[in-house]
């Protein structure tokens, strides 16, 4: 394809938006969804809850950690073969842990295995949306990232559903099966030439620049604590239910009610990205503080009112930072770069994934209930959001309508000198 001046905002765009929403459903869906999985291994294996939420954390973490090799091999191949082969590797590690017999057996095949799938699905696919979107980078991403919600609201009661049917080991058949639409997935993406991917060099010199960019270490540093804590209550919130005596089937409906309200924040952050003057990294600091609050007040909740109207508060606002989440990246790196930026955030932030399950897990353990462990995660979210105090000063309102990459900015700089010089002369 000819390079294009700027992203289309568009034409085929919008069907890189649609691989996206299924590849972000049977992600991170499932990941959130896990919490089913969670209650059963512990008495199948008769483990404590520690060692057995490193299957989820050690799926993420690879996931996360593994970003910068999807990334460098999208540079190198595109989008589309490398999110073609995440996917069987995904649906792989899904069918062998359905036959595991041991906790080491899952941490190779969901956390390993399926994590390398991941690694290699989510973040190119997200790039290549980031590439066809300018204006309406928010709102695409935001329809995007919409999968996780529904998927949520879809997957919590239905792998319920599937285990009393089939047992843990038979849903994790099925869900090796949903697992292999990636490939489909990865099919739909097309590659887009930018004028501006010469100049940013490859991915060494990517690298060295984004290393010595305040900004991007900043957010990067606020990211990996926010992930540190975002994840929690996918892993342990219905072992917390099951704790003050809720029924499995309701506390599977609870979920449900925490990802369709996870699916309206989505959308309606997606919009306000792009509809609301100034920086968007704003609205990302909002949220996540409103993420952290609810996060922190789930102890203080029993009466199910109570504990409802906490589910729609966290599920509102943690699906509303995710898209502008994603979108700040790009304001403050330059499309050109964005492969390489998120491949690198994504590979930091994994030592939150990685650690933050293991850690509520343990807290549990230590203390008898979740009490402390929704606490310490809402902290994380809240010190996340102090460090994103300091971005809006380096996002400003023209970049958001057109991203401008720092390495274009130098050679203008540069062949501006040579003209002035020449002037002289």
């Amino acid at each position: 394809m000819a390079p294009r001046a700027e992203p289309p905002d568009g034409g085929w765009g919008w069907m890189v938006v649609l691989s996206a929403f299924f590849q972000s459903a049977l992600v991170f869906g499932v990941l959130r969804s896990f919490g089913v999985f969670f209650v059963e291994l512990v008495a199948a294996f008769e483990e404590q809850a520690a060692r057995v939420s490193w299957v989820a954390s050690i799926g993420i973490a690879v996931q996360q950690f593994g970003s910068p090799v999807g990334s460098a091999l999208s540079t190198k191949y595109g989008p589309r073969p490398v999110v073609m082969a995440g996917g069987i590797l995904a649906a792989s590690g899904m069918l062998l842990a359905s036959v595991a017999t041991s906790l080491t057996h899952l941490y190779l095949s969901i956390g390993l295995l399926s994590g390398s799938g991941w690694a290699l699905t989510f973040t190119p696919t997200l790039a290549c949306l980031s590439r066809y979107f300018s204006r309406r980078r928010s709102l695409a991403t935001g329809l995007a990232l919409t999968g996780v919600g529904l998927s949520s609201f879809a997957f919590a009661p239905l792998f319920q559903w599937l285990v009393s049917r089939y047992a843990w080991r038979g849903a994790l058949l099925l869900v090796s099966a949903l697992s292999l639409h990636l490939v489909a997935c990865g099919a739909l993406l097309r590659p887009l030439s930018l004028r501006e991917d010469p100049i940013v060099g490859g991915p060494a010199a990517q690298l060295t620049s984004l290393m010595h960019h305040g900004p991007f270490l900043r957010y990067t540093a606020a990211i990996t604590l926010i992930n540190t804590g975002y994840f929690i209550p996918y892993v342990h919130l219905l072992a917390h239910l099951q704790d003050l005596d809720w029924d499995p089937l309701s506390a599977a409906f609870l979920l449900s009610v925490v990802a369709v309200s996870d699916l309206v924040g989505r959308v309606v952050s997606g919009w306000l990205g792009d509809a609301v003057p100034g920086p968007v990294a704003r609205l990302l600091m909002l949220w996540t503080a409103l993420t952290g609050v609810s996060l922190a007040l789930f102890p203080v909740a029993r009466a199910p009112t109570a504990l409802m109207t906490l589910a729609v508060a966290y599920g509102f606002t943690s699906g509303a930072l995710t898209p502008v989440a994603f979108s700040v990246l790009p304001e403050l790196v330059g499309t050109g770069r964005i492969y390489c930026a998120l491949g690198l955030v994504q590979m930091v932030e994994s030592i939150g994934g990685l650690l933050g399950a293991p850690l509520s897990g343990y807290l549990r353990d230590v203390t008898g209930d979740y009490t402390v462990s929704f606490v310490v995660a809402g902290a994380f979210l809240l010190a996340g959001s102090g460090i994103l105090v300091t971005l809006p000063h380096f996002c400003s309102p023209a970049s958001a309508s057109k991203p401008r990459d720092l390495v274009t900015e130098a050679v203008d700089t540069t062949v501006s000198r040579t003209r002035d010089t020449l002037g002289e002369d």
